[in-house]
């Protein structure tokens, strides 16, 4: 059963790296068509920069979701790098509940302003605000999954961020 979830995990942490890839790229050309229009044609257009801004923000949300793994994180260890591995679960641990339970509770509001978002749209390519920002429920929901499992980890005396080798294949190096 862990293995099927964690091979599960990796298929969709693979996906959600192809989709960012993608992305990337439309937003690299809606820039391009966005120079070539305004400097060669003197036609300045708006819905590039709209692709871009839409394009960005579903990289990082999605990403930080679904791709970017809990040791990858950017975090200040301060506290942590001064105390022991036990101290630093117990730190870890009430920082993973809180996290998860502030996202939780925000649920409810968040599901509510992106359902009301349905009366606006972009302004270029008339897309409907509520489908753009319900990639915040997504993430928003990812996050407590992803810290309720974190929580549980450091409750089992394991620590998430240790697992991460920097010099693996699968981080660019």
């Amino acid at each position: 059963m862990q293995r099927r979830l964690r091979g599960t995990i990796e298929w969709i942490r693979r996906r959600a790296e192809n989709l960012c890839v993608a992305m990337l790229a439309l937003m690299f050309i809606a820039f391009i068509i966005q120079i070539v229009f305004r400097y060669v044609f003197n036609f300045p257009v708006g819905w590039t920069s709209e692709i871009s801004v839409i394009a960005w923000l579903y990289i990082v949300l999605l990403g930080s979701a679904f791709w970017l793994k809990e040791g990858e994180e950017i975090r200040f260890d301060l506290i942590t790098a001064q105390v022991g591995p036990r101290t630093g679960r117990v730190i870890g641990f009430v920082v993973a509940v809180a996290a998860a339970v502030i996202f939780a509770v925000s649920l409810p509001a968040t599901w509510k302003y992106v359902s009301f978002m349905k009366v606006e749209s972009t302004s270029y390519l008339k897309i409907r605000l509520d489908l753009l920002y319900a990639v915040y429920v997504i993430f928003a929901l990812a996050v407590v999954v992803r810290y309720a499992w974190a929580a549980w980890r450091h409750l089992r005396g394991h620590d998430a961020a240790s697992d991460v080798d920097l010099a693996d294949r699968g981080y660019g190096l």
